[in-house]
């Protein structure tokens, strides 16, 4: 109990002087003009539209766009150059029913997790101080498929299936390239919309790639998710197309790839300079 006072001192001291220089800084209308771009850490959080490209969908269909939510953090290297790692939560979806091959009737719905790291370059220099700064950014990274398919009511994971007697890999690496706008708001948060495309080396995002497979062995729910024009009316058909597909049919067409893009918005808060922690570090106040 005699520390307790001591403890209560040091601890005022340091309340004291940590006011003192928030006070300071409250002066300055531009808490970092005069701080070294290197070292800037934001975060940014957001959410917005996710839209697919792949054999469903071979044109604009408003019917398939989905949401997705997005974190990210830039660590400023330079003027104009930052670090940029992101973390994705999105969904992607597809139906031909409507398109050009509607006679096959494929559909699918994928939740996927995705992750890359890369770099920012604003067109703008960090200490020009402009309200708004137009960007570029592109990375590496993976993410993780899920294609699903609704039968009877139920939705079924399509890749266990081997739908077309292909056990292809479900962490697929994406290359992500995007432009944006950041308008800054005040000298902590700034808002900012994206759009960005994001390649997969993978051309299974909808679970269709080549050609319908051999049947022999399939489960018979492999069987029905596999080829699903047999639950059109056969009177719909166009002539010559018989009421199921046969083995070796075009299914998809594996000489395009998959991706996906986003349209998303974004609220980013400035967390700190490297000025600004050496400034924490110097109070040093330890009870």
């Amino acid at each position: 109990m005699t520390q307790l006072p001591l403890r209560l001192a040091i601890l005022l001291v340091c309340v004291i002087g940590s006011v003192s220089v928030l006070a300071q800084s409250s002066r300055n209308s531009h808490l970092y003009r005069n701080t070294p771009a290197f070292g800037v850490v934001k975060l940014s959080v957001g959410t917005g539209i996710s839209y697919y490209m792949g054999d469903m969908r071979a044109k604009t269909d408003l019917r398939f766009i989905q949401p997705h939510i997005a974190a990210a953090i830039t660590y400023r290297l330079a003027e104009r150059f930052s670090v940029r790692g992101e973390i994705d939560f999105y969904r992607i979806s597809g139906k031909q029913e409507g398109g050009p091959i509607w006679y096959n009737n494929l559909s699918f719905r994928s939740d996927n997790p995705a992750g890359y790291v890369g770099l920012q370059a604003d067109l703008f220099r960090y200490h020009d101080e402009r309200a708004v700064n137009p960007y570029l950014f592109g990375g590496i990274g993976i993410t993780r498929i899920t294609p699903k398919a609704q039968y009877q009511g139920t939705w079924h994971s399509l890749a266990p299936l081997q739908t077309e007697g292909v056990a292809y890999k479900r962490n697929v690496r994406i290359g992500v390239i995007g432009i944006g706008t950041s308008w800054k708001y005040n000298e902590r948060w700034s808002f900012a919309v994206e759009l960005s495309n994001n390649y997969a080396n993978s051309d299974y995002l909808d679970d269709v790639s080549t050609v319908y497979p051999n049947p022999t062995g399939m489960s018979e729910l492999a069987l029905q998710l596999s080829d699903r024009r047999p639950e059109l009316d056969p009177a719909t058909l166009p002539t010559g197309y018989p009421v199921r597909n046969d083995a070796g049919a075009q299914r998809g067409n594996p000489k395009v790839k998959d991706s996906y893009g986003f349209l998303s918005f974004r609220a980013e808060y400035l967390l700190g300079t490297q000025a600004r922690r050496a400034e924490r570090r110097k109070l040093k106040c330890y009870y």
